[in-house]
């Protein structure tokens, strides 16, 4: 992969790059600062208020193991998108909109300083430090996904 393919007109693998080097951040930040001490409670209390409810408890290890897969996937996946890979669009959409609402929902916590009223810890809320990376870097890949669309540049006419 060479400079070029990060500059060509499809590509959105800085932004990609950006958005998993702060996931990386986030998930050091998050298994630093107890995340799973305030999650676990949170997800089995809104279990008992919602049996549908569909998140599941971890244990440190598996939580980490899995994060850590996907987080070397995203790297895996960043010559693909300084290709512009098509079929990966969809998946770095998903990816900016989870990364974006987990920026969200750290923030607030750290506003209100719980997650539902029994669980509740001191501010800032645990993974918050790094979630203005995740905002940036999720906000940025959405900007580029859309001015890179396909069909955005099918509609945009050619300059002479």
């Amino acid at each position: 992969m060479n400079e070029n393919s990060f500059n060509n007109a499809r590509s959105f693998a800085v932004p990609w790059l950006a958005l998993t080097v702060a996931f990386a951040l986030h998930i050091f930040d998050e298994a630093t600062t107890g995340f799973l001490d305030v999650y676990n409670p949170t997800v089995t209390i809104l279990r008992q208020r919602w049996s549908w409810f569909p998140m599941p408890t971890f244990q440190f290890r598996e939580w980490l193991i899995g994060l850590l897969i996907a987080l070397a996937l995203c790297f895996a996946l960043t010559p693909l998108a300084a290709r512009g890979a098509r079929w990966l669009r969809p998946l770095a959409w998903i990816v900016a909109v989870i990364q974006f609402s987990n920026a969200m929902g750290h923030s607030i916590g750290t506003i209100l300083g719980h997650t539902v009223a029994t669980v509740t810890f001191p501010r800032p809320a645990p993974g918050f430090y790094s979630s203005p990376f995740l905002f940036i870097g999720s906000i940025w890949l959405m900007v580029r996904l859309w001015k890179t669309s396909p069909s955005r540049a099918a509609a945009i006419p050619a300059t002479a």
